[in-house]
């Protein structure tokens, strides 16, 4: 007889592993099943890894820099493998405590690969993926291969890289993010096709380190999600710092060498130009993990490429859920834990509010940090709203100069009728950090009068934010 539970989680990712220990604290019984690393994609290869690099990558920069500072550091370098190996230690600290979480709440997990079988049914067999080395340890003593029987079944697989057609990664000269967090050594040139969020954090930590970057994107803004304004603002300081970027611009040939790739780009005026380059890193965005899990067979949704479903993770099968980036964007590991607690909260029957997707704030931690939160500017008027908007520029911040950050800017956008906080857009020095504050505010309905009360610490560079604010309704102090 198969063994049952209350709720089974098949993948155990940021919005696999959170989804599975909030059922446990709630009384159900819960396994979560995964296959290759726990703390998915985002723990073990994406968000935590790329950190730890864009850390090392600052520390280098700041050392270089170290002379303005009254710091004396003699021709500071680098050691490549180390970097490396400082972020896969992050990575496994951090995969392990996943592991002791689960454990802590009593969640069984289950090594192997899952498939929807009939109705409350997961199938776990031997993994078909290679895994992605160099891989970490599997959890001690986990369940194996066999049939398991649950009430409700999560569905939280992820993504992966997206392959463009001629852009093929094949691990030594195109890439995926996988090949870019573990290279053997850093090449002198590298060509980053995608100025979305992965491409522009790939971009900013290669050429702190000296790589000759060039970055394409097929659109005519990079960071394409975030406001056209910050988006400049994030683009000229690249440029300045030696990033060379080509927007409106596509890749319509590629041919191998030895080691190095010869690129034929094509310009917004139909033109085409070759690049040669060492590598190439293909960062075209992620696409859902929903093929081979047996979606199909039991009449699963799918919409544009990802399981449908509605703000609470149901499916248009009872007792299937998906949360997540199976679920669609934004594909954040924030938003996939949020949807996991709302997720097992409503099946719990506790009092459960659906995911608003204009609350999920986004982080790009290049240098300059690029942060965000609701709408962009062109996005309020084309809602037809009638707006306020508020800037303050780093410059004018005293924590900012005292840091020797003084590039930034902070945007907020309001309605001009009711007050509401409609959208902020932050670049600049820890910006990722300050989002929060703002969503928060939005969060709580809070009005433009009572942001405008509120004491912000001094000195701090969230005084930026308080500027912005004042400054959407004229009452800017330090402008």
């Amino acid at each position: 007889m198969s063994q049952s539970y209350d709720v089974i989680v098949i993948g155990g990712g940021p919005g696999g592993y959170v989804a599975a220990i909030r059922a446990a604290q709630l009384g159900l019984k819960t396994a979560v099943v995964e296959r290759e690393h726990l703390g998915g994609i985002c723990l073990n290869w994406g968000c935590i890894p790329t950190k730890a690099l864009l850390r090392s990558a600052e520390v280098y920069r700041l050392a270089q820099e170290g002379a303005r500072y009254g710091v004396t550091v003699t021709e500071p370098g680098f050691d490549a493998a180390r970097i490396v190996a400082h972020s896969r230690e992050a990575a496994g600290r951090l995969n392990a405590g996943v592991g002791f979480l689960l454990k802590k709440n009593k969640v069984d997990v289950i090594w192997g690969e899952a498939r929807l079988g009939s109705k409350g049914e997961v199938q776990v067999g031997a993994p078909t993926k290679p895994a992605v080395t160099p891989q970490l340890p599997a959890p001690k003593t986990p369940l194996g291969e066999g049939a398991y029987q649950a009430k409700h079944i999560i569905v939280a697989t992820g993504a992966r890289p997206r392959v463009l057609p001629g852009l093929e990664p094949d691990g030594r000269l195109v890439w995926t993010y996988f090949d870019a967090l573990k290279p053997e050594r850093f090449p002198k040139s590298l060509l980053v096709v995608g100025a979305g969020a992965i491409g522009v954090e790939f971009a900013s930590f290669y050429r702190t380190f000296g790589v000759e970057v060039t970055l394409v994107e097929a659109l005519p803004q990079i960071l394409a999600a975030e406001d056209a304004e910050i988006a400049a603002f994030a683009r000229k300081s690249f440029e300045k710092q030696g990033i060379v970027i080509e927007t409106a611009t596509t890749v319509v040939g590629l041919e191998k060498k030895a080691d190095g790739v010869v690129v034929t780009l094509k310009g917004a005026d139909g033109g085409t130009r070759t690049l040669e380059v060492e590598r190439v890193l293909s960062a075209a965005g992620v696409v859902a993990n929903v093929e081979n899990i047996g979606l199909e067979a039991l009449g699963v949704a799918l919409e544009r490429g990802v399981i449908k479903t509605d703000g609470l993770g149901r499916t248009n099968v009872p007792g299937v859920y998906a949360i997540g980036d199976v679920a669609g964007g934004p594909m954040l590991a924030h938003k996939a834990e949020h949807e996991g607690v709302a997720c097992v909260e409503a099946i719990a029957g506790l009092p459960a509010h659906p995911l608003d997707k204009s609350l999920v704030p986004g982080c790009t931690y290049c240098h300059p940090q690029v942060a965000s939160v609701g709408l962009t500017e062109e996005k309020a008027k084309a809602a037809g709203d009638e707006v306020r908007v508020g800037r303050f520029p780093y410059l004018g911040n005293g924590k900012a100069i005292a840091l020797g950050e003084p590039e930034g800017l902070v945007k907020t956008i309001f309605d001009a009728k009711t007050g509401r906080l409609l959208g902020a857009h932050l670049v600049g020095a820890e910006a990722t950090e300050l989002i929060q504050g703002f969503v928060i505010a939005m969060n709580l309905e809070t009005t433009e009068e009572e942001l405008m009360q509120t004491i912000f610490p001094h000195p701090t560079l969230s005084e930026t934010m308080h500027e912005s604010v004042l400054n959407a309704f004229g009452r800017a102090i330090h402008i």
